[in-house]
């Protein structure tokens, strides 16, 4: 097998899942990015990490980028004699902005890319519906794998354990802005809050939500405010993370549709010109709230991860 002497560079958005209503289904992708520059060498395994999960960069075969990598290559039909990998990190780790999904997704294209051919002499390839059933097997939900790899809006669902994936545009006028506060919460802790059921009345609402959402995000943001309300998790994992729900009520007193942005702790307010408060009102709130949070404009990803 000839393997590739160049090396490949991929580069995968934040995503924020379920924005309010959409618990474990939408996912959006975020103008913040992890690169990955991924290349076959003659043998062992070689990691550098700049940027968030710097601490990480002693994990070796546990490294959840060469894992996944491994992952593309056993399905693709064969490990390579080694691997070289540079990991440039912006998406923080721990706040709700797909920092896992985006690390399974960048391990599995870059794979994909260094693959010989395209395909071995079997035929064996790795189609993108492949990619999106190996990133959920490995993240456990598609809905932040979705959004990473397709960009945009995504919503996710399985079938017979198959997930599945439509994407939409949301409108241009969509400025998220993220909050994300000084000390992460661990994703297991944020689910472990919540209840093994849910009143009927709640789940009645949150489906109108959700599905006001859709029109909200691709058609008329001035519907923003009410489609992002939540019944079925937010409430119940206040305790583990006060400081964001106070904010999020905070940023919702003053007319910005915000959620906490996946299993938190970060909060996303999403924004759009001439129909919701700006990213200077979100600032504001943000300053006045108490403890210090970074606030960053910024826009929707469109393109989903990319072989650059």
């Amino acid at each position: 097998m000839s393997w590739p002497a160049e090396p490949v560079t991929v580069r995968v958005p934040a995503t924020s899942a379920n924005l309010g209503p959409g618990f474990d289904a939408f996912g959006l992708a975020l103008t913040l990015y992890d690169l990955v520059e991924a290349r076959i060498t003659s043998g062992g395994l070689a990691i550098e990490v700049s940027g968030a999960g710097e601490e990480f960069v002693t994990a070796g075969e546990g490294h959840l980028v060469v894992r996944a990598m491994r992952a593309a290559f056993s399905a693709l039909g064969g490990q390579p004699p080694g691997i070289g990998l540079r990991c440039v990190n912006a998406i923080p780790q721990g706040f709700g902005l797909g920092s896992s999904a985006g690390a399974i997704v960048a391990g599995l294209a870059a794979a994909r890319a260094l693959w010989p051919g395209g395909a071995d002499a079997a035929g064996r390839s790795l189609s993108d519906q492949g990619l999106l059933r190996l990133a959920t097997e490995m993240e456990g939900h598609p809905d932040n794998v979705a959004a990473c790899q397709a960009g945009g809006l995504t919503i996710a669902w399985t079938i017979d354990a198959v997930p599945r994936v439509a994407r939409l545009d949301p409108v241009l006028a969509l400025n998220p802005v993220l909050c994300i506060p000084d000390v992460p919460v661990p994703t297991e802790h944020a689910r472990q809050a919540l209840p093994p059921t849910v009143p009927h009345g709640d789940a009645a609402a949150n489906s109108a939500r959700a599905a006001l959402l859709v029109a909200a995000l691709t058609t008329d943001p001035a519907l923003l405010l009410d489609a992002t309300e939540d019944f079925l998790h937010q409430r119940y994992r206040a305790a583990a993370m006060p400081a964001s729900a106070d904010l999020v009520g905070r940023l919702r007193a003053a007319g910005v549709p915000a959620v906490v942005s996946g299993a938190g702790p970060a909060v996303l307010g999403l924004t759009a010109a001439g129909s919701t408060p700006g990213a200077d009102v979100v600032a504001s709130v943000a300053a006045a709230a108490g403890p210090a949070w970074e606030v960053l404009p910024l826009t929707v990803d469109r393109q989903g991860a990319v072989i650059l």
